[in-house]
């Protein structure tokens, strides 16, 4: 399936009502402009040059570590990204649902991690499925209980299903979210995985991203304890021999402490060679807020200058400044994330303007609602600090792209200088 076929036209919001319809790949023939209000606010972006240097970035990461990347296709849900981390290189890609893996399947993943517990009667329906569908695809899922896997036998029964599952072990974290709490539950686990007719032990995962603070010190501990217990995990089953396959498969890693995983990743002295994966998905675009401050302590560890830089913004428009110190802007809960932050107000272009410049550094964000977002600003410095006015346009950057990704059905795809080049488009 080719991943540029999709159709802009004015159901597709920020796309112009009075525009011919267009195919994906076609829009940067229209000549558009972020600065020309060609297309109306708000409007998701992506900075193609971003993207590229990210991609490149976080493939020569693994590349050096000696590890593989399946980025986390939940970020985005975007054929076209996926596509483009694929051909960059990417081991395959990670997703959290059977839905998830079909659109990273169609768009040409052959090898994907289910991050996720998978037991429903529907979803081991899809994913036989897609197996049977496709015989060159590999798809392991978490196990983390003896109940999950007699559910997923009872399917296999039912359904009269001669296949077997690739799965992973999960070690949780206590008080967290999934995974096995201790080593006798997850040596447990792995034998019966390795008795059982419908289920084969490819290796073990684990997520480390419920611990960290963004203090290096604490996190590093917290991680180092986690990976002690994935390794214990990992050594008693390979004592077994309860790994199916010539080699283990490990994985880990979120976006924000991925560095800190590294050493599971590369486990030595077992009886077969460790396939490490590091499963980070919002490298892509990454942010303005949650993920640049981790970043930051991900480049002290590792002795970088820099590293990621953000991708993602929404555009929007003063739409009124009805009080001396605040300005409203045409973006909302509906268009942006606010789950860890508020937006960061990251560019001003003045009304005709066709280029953009550096927010002032006293401009915040305070409060968004549904369809509004409140900038406040020292109206007292405005003269020195700049003062948006009705028509300006400012760029919010994000933090937390996720939420930010699944409220667009589709992103232009923006040159440095503001030209729209492209687009992609999501499939939540």
């Amino acid at each position: 399936m080719t991943t540029d076929t999709f159709l802009l036209d004015h159901r597709c919001k920020s796309f112009p009502l009075g525009a011919e319809p267009c195919r994906g790949d076609e829009i940067g023939a229209r000549g558009w402009h972020v600065l020309a209000d060609d297309l109306a606010y708000p409007l998701a972006t992506l900075r193609t040059s971003a993207l590229a240097h990210n991609l490149a970035w976080m493939q020569d990461f693994a590349r050096r570590k000696g590890v593989e990347l399946a980025p986390h296709g939940k970020t985005t849900m975007s054929p076209e990204l996926f596509a483009m981390q694929l051909q960059g290189g990417a081991w395959g890609l990670t997703f959290a649902t059977i839905f998830q893996l079909a659109v990273g399947v169609e768009a040409g993943a052959r090898r994907a991690i289910i991050a996720n517990q998978v037991l429903a009667d529907a979803d081991l329906d899809g994913l036989a499925a897609l197996l049977a569908r496709h015989a060159d695809l590999r798809v392991w899922f978490l196990v983390d209980s003896l109940a999950q896997l007699a559910l997923i036998e009872d399917w296999a029964r039912r359904r009269a299903y001669g296949g077997r599952f690739d799965v992973l072990l999960e070690i949780g974290i206590p008080g967290q979210r999934t995974g096995v709490r201790t080593l006798d539950q997850a040596l447990a686990l792995g034998r019966a995985i390795a008795r059982s007719p419908v289920a084969r032990l490819g290796g073990v995962e684990c997520y480390e991203g419920s611990v960290a603070t963004c203090d290096s010190e604490h996190d590093a501990r917290e991680v180092s304890a986690l990976l002690h217990r994935v390794n214990d995990a990992v050594r008693a089953c390979d004592a077994e021999q309860l790994f199916a396959d010539a080699s283990i498969l490990l994985t880990a890693g979120g976006s924000a402490v991925f560095d800190l995983v590294v050493p599971m990743l590369r486990s030595s002295g077992l009886t077969r060679p460790v396939q490490g994966v590091l499963r980070s998905g919002c490298y892509l675009t990454h942010d303005h807020g949650n993920y640049r401050r981790f970043l930051a302590q991900v480049e002290r560890r590792e002795g970088l200058d820099a590293s990621l830089r953000p991708a993602l913004e929404v555009w929007a428009l003063v739409q009124s400044v009805p009080e001396p110190g605040l300005a409203l802007l045409t973006c909302g809960r509906r268009d942006i994330s606010y789950d860890l932050e508020m937006p960061i107000p990251a560019w001003h272009a003045p009304r005709g303007a066709r280029a953009a410049r550096p927010a002032p550094a006293g401009w915040k964000i305070s409060a968004l609602n549904d369809q509004h977002a409140y900038l406040r600003f020292d109206a007292g410095f405005a003269e020195s600090t700049g003062m948006p006015s009705v028509g300006d346009r400012v760029a919010l950057g994000i933090s937390h792209p996720c939420t930010t990704f699944d409220k667009w059905r589709w992103m232009a795809l923006v040159d440095d200088d503001g030209a729209v080049s492209g687009a992609i488009h999501t499939r939540f």
